[in-house]
């Protein structure tokens, strides 16, 4: 199947060579010239045949609207746009409105899998309207892991991002879980090898899992995380699963301290930040802040 991939990104590159593995033919696009295979959206949508899909990966708000826009008057009446970003769900019904009155299909995908996506697959989370999504399937297939896991129509125009977002702020409260514990056991006198009671940790136990997998290998490269600044970022996502529990009135309080945690994280030098940090930046290359010496 022929692709448009605009953004390349950690994801959006590892996305396009996973796919080629797969044989499909992808045409990416990137400002930084360097990596892109074509020199304008103009040049991309030209060599697609009708009917098209284009991918777009590039951040939420203002840059994904630009290149909507863009496409809205590059692209034809049965071709489709796929928002893989990490767009506001309330965002991807405004898309597909402006899209739909031009006959161009939209659908939204929520994706996870960081860095390590090219190798191990991505988890996709998709919504739209069926005819719509049934097309796509072939790139659904190749991207998602191996196995009967890993992707699903979640719904109509923003349930992929919706699930996607609600996924994000699990991954704050695990990770803000799996950052206190280890500052407790940093803290403590009796615990002299914090590292090895985290590898202990991955097999058999019920709090097992990928993140565990990775804070060991943060401590792997940093056993007591002393190279890094206690500081993390968010995405967005957390403020806005938190806002949609306020909308619907559903309690969030793990997800809810966790975000506020970050916020915290802003004012001091913190511990358990640096968990945070480590962790963002195993699973998705995000930047990290090093200490001050």
């Amino acid at each position: 199947m022929q692709l448009g991939l605009i953004g390349l990104g950690k994801m959006g590159g590892n996305m396009r060579e996973r796919l080629r593995r797969a044989g499909h033919t992808v045409v990416g696009y990137d400002r930084n010239a360097e990596i892109s295979d074509v020199s304008s959206l103009t040049e991309l949508v030209g060599k697609l045949q009708a009917p098209r899909a284009v991918w777009v990966m590039v951040p939420a708000g203002a840059a994904t609207q630009s290149v909507v826009d863009e496409l809205g008057e590059l692209l034809q009446p049965g071709d489709t746009v796929i928002d893989g970003g990490n767009s506001r769900w309330s965002d991807d019904e405004k898309h597909a409105a402006e899209l739909g009155a031009k006959g161009i299909g939209f659908v939204d995908a929520g994706v996870s899998g960081g860095v390590w996506g090219l190798e191990n697959g991505y988890a996709l989370m998709v919504g739209g309207d069926k005819e719509h999504v049934d097309r796509l399937q072939p790139i659904f297939q190749s991207l998602k892991p191996e196995g009967p896991y890993g992707y699903v129509h979640a719904g109509k125009v923003g349930a992929g991002h919706f699930a996607k977002m609600v996924h994000n702020g699990i991954e704050y409260a695990m990770m803000q879980a799996y950052a206190e514990g280890w500052e407790l056991l940093e803290k403590v006198d009796s615990v002299d090898n914090v590292r090895e009671v985290f590898r202990s940790w991955q097999e058999g136990t019920v709090i097992r899992s990928w993140l565990l997998d990775l804070a060991v290998n943060a401590l792997d490269e940093d056993q007591h995380l002393e190279k890094l600044r206690g500081y993390a970022e968010d995405s967005g996502e957390g403020r806005w699963t938190v806002e949609a529990a306020i909308d619907n009135a559903v309690p969030l309080p793990a997800i809810t301290a966790s975000l506020f945690a970050r916020f915290a994280s802003r004012q001091d030098d913190s511990p358990q930040m640096k968990m945070i940090a480590a962790l963002r930046n195993q699973f998705g290359g995000h930047a990290v802040e090093s200490a001050k010496k």
